[in-house]
């Protein structure tokens, strides 16, 4: 599977991690950034993952920060997104089962990063089960189309 992953300072060194891990397991990883722990601006990253799912360049997106909280609402505004914040397995398997969601984001100061890399790998190894679901993701999307 193709993965963007990006980060901001908070989440630099879990990025690095994730990465490596997942490029352990066979995966093809686009690394977005940040490139260090210098300080920066979380949008700029979590845009740049969201617009290479967007644009298929990549299967999944990965979005870290300290809470997660930011990147998932920034990578919830490029469209064709659905970015979800998950802090634990259930969350990501039902973001995927339900919500056909494309990028996962976690907070590194959340939760440690072994259970990060689970939900992570939770995520990725979960199908979307369409059906009653297929529904909801058009009304999502509906929305983010809505023109004023």
């Amino acid at each position: 599977m193709k993965i963007a992953i990006g980060s901001d300072h908070a989440g630099y060194d879990y990025k690095e991690n994730i990465k490596n891990h997942l490029i352990s397991l066979g995966h093809e990883v686009i690394d977005k950034g940040t490139y260090s722990k210098e300080s920066t601006d979380y949008p700029i990253y979590a845009k740049a993952v969201a617009e290479e799912v967007a644009c298929k360049k990549a299967d999944r997106g990965i979005v870290i920060c300290g809470t997660g909280i930011g990147v998932s609402i920034t990578a919830n505004k490029v469209s064709g997104i659905r970015a979800a914040l998950c802090t634990n397995e259930f969350m990501a398997r039902l973001s995927r089962q339900h919500n056909d969601a494309n990028v996962i984001a976690v907070g590194a100061r959340v939760i440690g990063l072994e259970h990060a890399i689970a939900i992570i790998e939770t995520f990725l190894n979960t199908s979307f089960e369409g059906g009653r679901h297929e529904r909801r993701i058009h009304l999502i999307e509906d929305i983010k189309n809505l023109k004023c």
